[in-house]
């Protein structure tokens, strides 16, 4: 089951040759994905998880920066949190998945 809200993202231009997104996940415990992407290369440029468990949060945002949304995307996606049918590391693959189909 894949949770795809396409009212859930924000998605912008920021003058600097990234998409800039603003994205509500759906089914988990973080509230809020803030993500810039290089618009041509799609390198991750900035990633910021509010909500959710601290530690898993943070560190999925520090170790995200510098690669390509498509590797995230890769690893990411599909991975599930106990009973959840998704987790927040999908739910971020479903942001950039989002962000890249704009």
């Amino acid at each position: 089951m894949e949770f795809i809200n396409k009212d859930a993202i924000e998605c912008k231009k920021d003058g600097n040759g990234n998409i800039v997104a603003r994205y509500f996940p759906q089914g988990v415990c973080s509230k809020m994905m803030d993500i810039a992407i290089d618009e041509n290369t799609h390198e991750i440029k900035a990633a910021k998880i509010i909500g959710g468990c601290p530690g898993n949060t943070a560190g999925i945002s520090k170790l995200v920066v510098g690669l390509k949304a498509e590797f995230v995307i890769e690893k990411f996606a599909g991975t599930t949190c106990g009973p959840k049918p998704t987790s927040c590391p999908d739910q971020f693959a479903t942001a950039l998945k989002l962000m890249i189909n704009q």
